[in-house]
This record gives structure tokens, sequence and C-alpha cells, in this order.
């Protein structure tokens, strides 16, 4: 692939077999590098999603990473994970059958047809006066293959319906859409339009959903995001908002 192919923000830097992308662009911006920085694998020998949990990473599918340095806030820079999210979305909707629906699910995964195909993992430094100094957002796309048996149904663009998409095809689609949301992001200088654009595409929104916390399980109706991008749950002792646990369908 070459670097002429994504937007100038951009520069490509392409491995064949790496430990992490989000592990290689934290390197980067260790070393000073600029935002724009994009780490590139065919396969990762230690891939991970949210919680450690490992990201099983075979040749085909889609693993990168972005390194970005906005003036932000920590807890605002975490609202990117929405536009990665989105972004994604809009990538995969190019691909896909028109039937197919292609939703976002909170905090950070991409659903076809309610089955996963994509998660984003997030990682930042603050500096000493509490603005971000860095922040790696890592991308994973099903692309022609998928993990069984877990947790949560996963799914590929393949299995789809999307045909065989390449890397080399996708990378370029998913980049101009994620450049788009995070120039908006920028200028807008606020979550706005990002949150309503994202709750357009919100899987499971106004339905009962459980929501799994560090150390219990609540049910609720899933009532939105709030401006911070935290999950609105409408339980049974009132409404809560909430920063980060996993969510599933009401059982």
């Amino acid at each position: 692939m070459s670097g002429a192919l994504l937007p100038p923000f951009f520069r490509l830097l392409r491995f064949e077999r790496i430990d992490s992308t989000n592990d290689e662009a934290k390197r980067l911006a260790a070393s000073g590098a600029a935002e724009g920085a994009l780490v590139l694998a065919r396969e990762q020998s230690a891939g991970r999603g949210r919680r450690g949990r490992a990201w099983l990473s075979p040749p085909g599918n889609l693993y990168c990473s972005v390194l970005l340095r906005p003036a932000a806030t920590v807890r605002d820079a975490a609202q990117l994970g929405f536009a990665a999210s989105l972004a994604i979305a809009e990538a995969a909707s190019q691909f896909l059958p028109r039937r197919a629906d292609v939703a976002c699910k909170w905090p950070n995964d991409v659903l076809i047809d309610g089955a996963k195909v994509a998660g984003i993992l997030m990682e930042s430094r603050a500096g000493g006066d509490g603005t971000l100094d860095w922040l790696v957002l890592g991308i994973g796309v099903n692309l022609v293959s998928h993990p069984e048996g877990t947790e949560h149904q996963a799914t590929s663009l393949l299995a789809s319906g999307a045909g065989e998409v390449t890397v080399d095809a996708f990378l370029p689609a998913l980049a101009e859409r994620f450049l788009a949301w995070y120039e908006a992001w920028r200028r807008e200088n606020g979550f706005a339009s990002l949150r309503s654009a994202w709750l357009e595409r919100a899987h499971g929104l106004g339905h009962a959903i459980r929501v799994r916390l560090q150390d219990r399980e609540i049910e609720g109706s899933f009532a939105g995001l709030d401006t911070q991008g935290r999950l609105v749950l409408d339980a049974p002792d009132g409404r809560r908002h909430i920063s980060a646990a996993e969510i599933f369908p009401a059982a």
C-alpha cells in the first residue's frame, strides 16, 4: 500500500509482524513523533483489546493504530473513540449490502446485524498539567475472518456479505472517514455533532440492557449518551451516568 492512498495527515508505517500496533504507536509517541503516524501490521503477536483481553490477529484482517495529539484534556480526548466507531461503521457500509445493519455499541465496538466486527482500544498519557500529551487509538476490524465461541457473537465483512475486502481497500476508506470526524471534533471544539451521529447508529438505544460494572451488574433502559460520552441508564433506582462498563441485552 502506498501512503499516497491515504489523506496527507497520515504517515503510514507498515509491518509484516509486530507485537502490537498500539505498543509501536506508544513507542513512537515516547520518541516525540508527530500526530498522524499510522502503524499497520499484517499480524500481531500480542494484540489486545479492552481490559487486556487477547485480540486474535490472523492475516487478512485490519490491525492499525494512529497517534494523535489534540489540544484537549484526557477526558475530552476519549470522545474520539466515538469518532473511530463512526468511521469504521461508515467505511464498512461502503462494502456491505444495503440491507446490512451497521451499528455502534457503547463504548467502542461496531456491529453488523448484531455481531461484533470491530473493536477499539485507546491508550493515552497526560502532561503534568492534566492536558493530553498523546492518544493512541487502536483499531481492529474483522475483514475476512472472525473468532468463534466469544461472549459477544463475532462476524466479519466477508461473512456479512461484503465479499473479500482487503486491507488495502478498507484502510483508505477508514482513514478518510476518521479524519473527517477528527477535524469536525476539533473545529467545533465539542462533542455535539459526533454524539448526534453516533446516537443515530447506537445499538440498543431505548431498549432494556444489562450493564456489567467492575463489582456488579445492573439493568435498565439505554437512554442515550450525556455530553461527556457516558452511557445514560434509566435504572429502577433512578438515572445513572456510567463511564466504564460492558453492556449486554437484558436477560
